[in-house]
């Protein structure tokens, strides 16, 4: 069973780089706010909608002192040509081995997987995906079953809000993330 982080927990600290080769660590993120997402694979056009979203706020949430890293199951080079294309001003990270995945513990589900397909909110999403111009693909490797989380972190490091989703499409609400960085509560 996978081992879920709460609120108050410290973050597990990591270093990688981004598919151009620059460095990113959660410490070098120490004294700014952190959104840290975890994406399912770079074709999925949920999780392209997803970024074009954060690209949008970002230069809100940038300016209240909120970063953003963004990770995704795939190789860099699928990252570097799919999500890459957005030219998203924060990092992404590709972790094929799904290191990051399980120092978080982000789950892979059959079952939520399942309770996905058969939401009847499925379709409106769908709708949302292809109207943002992005389509439901699969990508070779892919773990399909695969699901999102995403972590608020505080300056010093610690867990403020940990979102582990119970379907493929539930994130955190944008408003959380907006509240975060502006310094409100969101717990």
């Amino acid at each position: 069973m996978t081992t879920h982080l709460q609120a108050g927990d410290l973050a597990p600290a990591f270093e990688s780089a981004d598919p151009n080769g620059t460095p990113v660590s959660l410490n070098a993120h120490r004294g700014r706010k952190l959104l840290l997402a975890f994406f399912r694979f770079s074709a999925c056009g949920l999780c392209n909608l997803r970024v074009q979203q954060f690209i949008r706020r970002y230069p809100d949430w940038r300016e209240k002192g909120l970063d953003v890293i963004a990770v995704f199951e795939s190789p860099e080079e699928s990252l570097r040509m799919i999500v890459g294309k957005q030219n998203t001003p924060f990092p992404l990270l590709a972790d094929p081995k799904a290191e990051l995945y399980d120092l978080y513990g982000v789950e892979v589900s059959e079952e939520k997987t399942k309770a996905t397909m058969a939401d009847p909110r499925k379709e409106s999403v769908i709708a949302e995906i292809e109207a943002a111009g992005f389509k439901l693909t699969h990508e070779e490797g892919s773990n399909f079953e695969r699901i999102p989380a995403e972590f608020l972190i505080d300056e010093e490091g610690v867990v403020c809000l940990a979102h582990y989703g119970n379907l493929i499409f539930d994130h955190l609400p944008l408003e959380t993330v907006d509240r975060f960085a502006a310094g409100q509560p969101v717990g």
